[in-house]
């Protein structure tokens, strides 16, 4: 049992409800599905969630070469995300360093 259904099983019911719902209204099929599923689950760093969901895309009739790609992608995507926020972060890196010269920090 999950710490939420023992503690707060009112919320674990509205979760379940919420899964229930987006079941009954999804306009993809299972395989895209588990395929987004297992992209968002490795960007949350979830264990369980990507075992879940790659499970899920190979019983929904995907290729572990596809579900490969899906990773490859999701790693792609998070180092060009990750150097636009470090060149977003960084853009003015001479007025930076002139003004963190003096700062301890991280020295």
């Amino acid at each position: 049992m999950s710490m939420l259904a023992e503690f707060f099983p009112e919320f674990a019911a509205k979760m379940n409800e919420i899964n229930d719902l987006y079941k009954q209204k999804r306009t993809i099929d299972e395989k895209t599905y588990q395929f987004i599923c297992f992209a968002l689950a490795i960007k949350a760093r979830s264990k369980h969630c990507v075992q879940t969901h790659f499970k899920g895309a190979l019983d929904a009739g995907a290729t572990v070469e596809e579900i490969a790609y899906i990773l490859a992608l999701v790693m792609k995507e998070a180092a060009g995300s990750d150097e636009c926020w470090s060149m977003d972060a960084l853009s003015d890196i001479e007025d930076f360093i002139k003004e963190n010269s003096d700062n301890d920090c991280c020295s």
